[in-house]
């Protein structure tokens, strides 16, 4: 192979080594881009003109609809994180579980799903549940093992279940609807959740050492005081899944929006818990020893303008957040439309196809071969750095694969980025770079050990590879409901 064809090759090599640099993503992936594009141009197999076209692509990611939907998921799960809305869920689901051997672990599980189903931001939930459960986890004598990876496993459901921000991306740098990998990807996401909880259950009644119960005396004394906790703190947050989940699913709205929905949903929610219910007298639910949020230290009962002005500190924190978050990343986006633009250039789709042929793996065999690179790659990087380096490499040989009757030739992209995003998952676990692991250290009691937190996930990356073998051996679990919803 002479050296201009081997360029495609020596950028992924430049890119293996500086993604360990330090520097920021989008500056690593753009500038490959760009130094590449320069050495092409010496080898006479890139032209400058060539970089004419980036501007519109760059615009192109702006305009694109479907990305247009992330800015208002980030911003919905902001809001459920500072309105106090986790928070009050927590409480009562641990008090509903009370009774279940792992009750408060299992009241975790649920939330993080029902967080998941509300956004994707893994940083925020991962951070969000340290500060809320954590505390009260080792409160309750809880093993500190059992307790951080619950929630850090729980934390990172938002990758998986709809409206993943991952899933919007992955349905563009594929070229699919985006509302077909949200439906493909509701079964495979509670799958996870319940093989979580089946767990937690399981090991709590044979050791019950390790979850204590939630003592009788906390929480809401009497049925009316319990339905009051249910109708405030359960309710809300289902009915706001309900209307977007089921928007999309039924047909009525497209996933952009939807987003519309659930962001004017939760800042109603959190106008209500945090300006309407406090005027009204209404008391929060604090249990005992429970961690407060940041900025849950008004004072309540101050009158309606000090709630209004409350609030509106709350929804600039929110804005800002979502500003910040939503520009990391666009900025990666566009590192990585240039790196991939090109690597393409470069001849490097055909590069993949060569090596993909003369390595004579069949179908089966470089299934297996993406899935491992990206389970090792999630040892060292974030998932969007390997989405956007590893899908637009590897989509057109996707595409290509024949699994005969196992799955249909027209189905495979769909049950791809679904094993894709289980897979992905793992990489907020795995050590030594799992960001959830760093998420959670850093919030986390002094008493809470880095090696219990990674002792503590082991279990559950083992239940997320038991998840993908799932959806890898009965693609059904991904492919049925959107067969039957959307055909």
């Amino acid at each position: 192979m002479e050296l201009a064809e081997a360029l495609p090759l020596f950028m992924f090599a430049a890119l293996a080594i500086l993604l360990f640099s330090g520097y920021p993503v989008a500056f690593v992936l753009g500038g490959i881009g760009l130094a590449f594009g320069f050495i092409g141009m010496a080898l006479e197999e890139f032209a400058f003109i060539q970089f004419r076209a980036m501007p519109s692509r760059v615009f192109g990611i702006q305009e694109n609809l479907i990305l247009t939907a992330i800015p208002m998921f980030i911003f919905m799960g902001t809001m459920l994180e500072r309105s106090g809305i986790a928070r009050d869920l927590l409480n009562c689901l641990q008090v509903l579980l009370r009774r279940i051997p792992g009750g408060l672990a299992l009241a975790v599980t649920i939330m993080g799903t029902i967080l998941a189903a509300t956004t994707g931001i893994i940083g925020a939930s991962v951070v969000m549940m340290s500060l809320l459960a954590l505390p009260i986890m080792i409160e309750r004598q809880y093993s500190h093992q059992l307790a951080t990876g619950t929630i850090a496993a729980s934390g990172t459901l938002g990758i998986l279940i709809p409206p993943s921000i991952m899933l919007v991306i992955m349905a563009d740098l594929l070229e699919r609807s985006v509302g077909n990998l949200f439906v493909a990807a509701i079964f495979p996401g509670f799958l996870l959740s319940a093989l979580y909880a089946l767990y937690i259950v399981a090991i709590c009644t044979a050791k019950p050492r390790l979850a204590p119960p939630l003592p009788s005396h906390i929480g809401p004394q009497g049925a009316g005081q319990l339905a009051l906790m249910v109708l405030r703190s359960f309710v809300p947050p289902v009915i706001l899944i309900v209307l977007v989940l089921g928007s999309i699913l039924g047909g009525f709205a497209t996933p952009t929006e939807a987003a519309g929905v659930g962001a004017a949903g939760a800042l109603l929610l959190g106008f209500v818990n945090l300006v309407l219910l406090p005027a009204l007298g209404v008391p929060e639910m604090h249990f005992e020893g429970e961690a407060k949020a940041e900025l849950d230290d008004h004072s309540v009962g101050g009158g309606l303008f000090s709630e209004l002005r409350h609030f509106g500190g709350v929804l600039s924190d929110v804005v800002l957040r979502t500003a910040l978050t939503n520009a990391m990343l666009f900025g990666i986006f566009i590192g990585a439309t240039l790196f991939s633009y090109v690597f393409r250039a470069l001849g490097g789709d055909g590069v993949v196809l060569d090596l993909v042929d003369a390595s004579g793996l069949g179908s089966w065999g470089l299934l297996f071969l993406i899935l491992g690179i990206v389970f090792f790659l999630g040892f060292f990087f974030d998932w969007i750095e390997i989405t956007l380096i590893v899908l637009p490499v590897f989509a057109p040989v996707v595409q290509l694969m024949d699994f005969g009757d196992h799955v249909a030739r027209f189905e495979i992209v769909y049950w791809f980025a679904i094993m894709m995003a289980v897979n992905l998952q793992t990489s907020f676990l795995t050590p030594p770079f799992g960001f959830a692991l760093f998420y959670m250290k850093a919030v986390a009691p002094k008493e809470v050990r880095i090696e219990q937190i990674y002792l503590g996930i082991i279990p559950f990356v083992l239940l997320q590879l038991v998840g993908l073998a799932a959806v890898v051996a009965f693609p059904e679990i991904a492919l049925w409901l959107p067969r039957v919803l959307l055909n």
